[in-house]
Formats: structure tokens, C-alpha cells, sequence
């Protein structure tokens, strides 16, 4: 499937995540410009006039209120730019509200903090509740709720934050909206840079230079948005990446921005919970054997191959799997308490059912629990 072709998909999608960021809904004055937000609105009410499901994850929150607290600039204090989110999210989601109800659609507010997808509970909430708003023809407005989240636990962007709302949705494909028209061969105020029309896999990207710095207004770089782009395309999500103004083109198929192939499938919320979202509890070290059976992704992880654990979890909580080298190769669901686990390091499960009984005798982390990591980092 060629890129204008595959583009098409984007016209034809029926649910859509649309993610814009904070520099591209504010103006230099650090103010929220209504005429930006009002030209998006416009653009997402069309879709949903032709019957289109379109979820919003919107920035802009603290950006939107710098202004009505009298602030040069994005605060740098956690303090302040949580002060500064609890004014503008009131205003940001009033000014949405008001927009959209121009033509005749409803908006819900969703704010996410990380533990909402760090909890496996919290996250099945969400994924029911953004299913129900749109069942009803409403229009999610998804923000992390900067007015409360701390630096241990927030997102850090919404970039990352929207593909995981992407796959909890099951969207059809996610739109990146910034403040430039694409992705560049190389800094874009760079002389004889061009953009990049379409990546099919990470050996596009190869020798491609990026900047991890956002805006005075936003927090995400390119970077960031590579990041989110490899969690949508990894789980089966195509991406199109481009600046605000091209919002129409880009949900109408046409070739504006860059276009992001999907490179893996469809996998299950658990899964995409437990790689991308889970905080892990602690650390399980394999020896070699046990790293090639694991990367062989049908085994599971017998305590034979464990040499070492750290970290303090119970029975359920996540892990990351370790190899000799230090390099984490997989996360899981752990079977046993952490201070259950020494006694079981290297030992064959016939030894633990003869030493310690039944119920000692199985995996420590099964294979249903288990998601690789290693190749997926080697590949980004």
C-alpha cells in the first residue's frame, strides 16, 4: 500500500484521536487564542457531522492560565504550574465547551493522571467511561490533570498520554497536531532540510536528527512525539504528524504533514498497559538461558532462570525482567511476594514441589503476563 493510498484510511476512519499541543492553541503573549481553538473545533465538529467519532487530547491547561495569573512564562515550580492548571483547565474546557456547542455537540472532560493508567483498575474506569462518551455523541476532551499530578507521577507530555488514549479507544488512526508541518530530515530552520512524507519502520528514521525540547509553552519535543508515535504504530495505529492549520487536510487523507505506517499489531489494553504504562514494582534477574527463552516469546519465566530479585511487590505486581548485561528486556506480572522469591532462585519446579509443596511448583512470571521490551527499544 503506497502512502496516498494508505492516507486514505484517515478520511475513512471512524474513530479518531485527535492530540494537539499547547504552542499551537496559545499566542506569544502566552494567552489561550480562541481563534485557534475555535478553527480545530471547527474542524472536529465536521468529522462528527459526517458521523466520524473523534476523541480530543488537548494541552494547554497551564499555558491557558499564565496569563490570567499575571505570568511571563510557563512556571517552572511544580507549585505554580499546578496553580496555574487549576485556573486554566476551567477556562480551557469552557472555551471548548462553547465552541463546539455552536454546533450543536456536547464536550466531556476526562483529566488523566499517570496513576489512572498505572492502576490496571483506574485504567479499565477510563477506557469505560471515554467508550460511553462517545457512545452518547460526545466529544471526550481528554487533559492530564496537571492540577494535581506530581513530577513522580505525570506524564511529563501529552504526546505519550494520547497514544495511550488511542489504543484504550481502539482508535482507527491518531493525529498529532504541533507546531511544525512534519517530521525533518534535520532541525527544520535548518537550511536544505526537507520533511519527511512518510516512515514505514524505524530504519526510516535512521541518521534522522531530532530535538528533545518543546516550546517556551509546551514540555514536548520531537522526541516525545517519536515516542507516542512508536507506541500507536507498535500497537496497530497509523499516526499523521503535522502543524495545526493542515488539522483539515490531515483528516481528510490528504498529504500534509508525515505519514506514520503501523509496524506491529493490535495487542490487548493489558498488553500496552503492562509495556507502556505500568509502574513497575521491582526487577527480576535472569541468566542467559532463561533471557533466550524469554525473547523466544513463548516461554515463560521459570524460577530455574531467576539469579536475583530487587525491589519490595506482592503477588501480581509488575517487573521488569533483567539480563546479565543489566539490559531490560521484558516487563511481567510477578506470581509470588518479593519476599517469597529467594527461596526459589534457581530451582527446578520438580525441587520446589519436593522442598516447599504444591502451589511452589510453576512460573514465576507466565507467559500471558509477560511483554517484551528489549527488541522494542533496540528498534525505536
Amino acid at each position: 500500500m503506497n502512502a496516498l493510498s494508505a492516507r486514505s484510511q484517515v478520511a475513512t476512519a471512524h474513530r479518531v484521536v485527535v492530540k494537539i499541543g499547547s504552542s499551537s492553541l496559545t499566542g506569544p503573549d502566552g494567552h489561550l487564542s480562541v481563534p485557534a481553538l475555535q478553527a480545530l473545533v471547527q474542524v472536529i465538529a465536521a468529522r462528527h457531522a459526517a458521523g466520524g467519532q473523534v476523541v480530543l487530547v488537548t494541552s494547554g491547561a497551564i499555558a491557558a492560565g499564565i496569563g490570567p495569573l499575571g505570568l511571563s512564562a510557563r512556571p517552572r515550580d511544580l507549585a505554580t504550574a499546578q496553580a496555574a492548571a487549576s485556573v486554566g483547565q476551567g477556562l480551557l474546557v469552557a472555551r471548548y465547551a462553547q465552541a463546539f456547542a455552536e454546533y450543536g455537540i456536547r464536550v466531556g472532560q476526562v483529566l488523566l493522571t499517570a496513576e489512572d493508567t498505572i492502576r490496571r483498575g483506574h485504567y479499565r474506569n477510563a477506557q469505560r467511561s471515554l467508550e460511553r462518551l462517545l457512545d452518547l455523541g460526545i466529544v471526550p476532551v481528554v487533559n492530564e490533570n496537571d492540577a494535581v499530578a506530581t513530577d513522580e507521577i505525570r506524564f511529563g507530555d501529552n504526546d505519550r498520554l494520547a497514544a495511550l488514549v488511542s489504543h484504550l479507544v481502539r482508535a482507527d488512526v491518531m493525529v498529532l497536531l504541533t507546531d511544525v508541518d512534519g517530521l525533518y530530515d534535520g532541525p527544520p530552520s535548518r537550511p536544505g532540510t526537507q520533511r519527511i512524507r512518510e516512515v514505514r519502520s524505524a530504519l526510516d528514521l535512521e541518521g534522522i536528527e531530532v530535538t528533545g525540547r518543546g516550546s517556551s509553552i509546551g514540555t514536548g519535543g520531537m522526541l516525545t512525539k517519536l515516542e507516542s508515535v512508536r507506541i500507536a504504530t507498535g500497537s496497530g495505529i497509523p499516526v499523521v504528524l503535522t502543524k495545526a492549520a493542515n488539522a483539515e487536510g490531515a483528516l481528510a487523507g490528504r498529504e500534509v504533514g508525515t505519514w506514520f505506517a503501523v509496524t506491529g499489531k493490535r495487542t490487548t489494553r493489558r498488553r500496552l498497559w503492562l509495556a507502556h504504562a505500568a509502574r513497575t514494582r521491582g526487577r527480576l534477574e535472569l541468566d542467559e538461558g532463561a533471557v533466550a527463552a524469554v525473547l523466544g516469546g513463548r516461554a515463560s519465566l521459570l524460577p530455574a532462570g531467576v539469579v536475583g530479585v530487587t525491589g519490595d511487590f506482592d503477588a501480581g505486581d509488575p517487573v521488569e525482567l533483567v539480563a546479565p548485561d543489566g539490559r531490560v528486556v521484558a516487563r511481567g506480572l510477578v506470581a509470588f511476594d518479593s519476599s517469597d522469591i529467594p527461596d526459589l532462585l534457581g530451582r527446578s519446579t520438580h525441587e520446589l514441589r519436593d522442598r516447599l509443596g504444591e502451589g511452589y511448583d510453576r512460573e514465576i512470571v507466565h507467559r500471558d503476563d509477560l511483554v517484551l521490551v528489549g527488541r522494542r527499544r533496540k528498534a525505536s
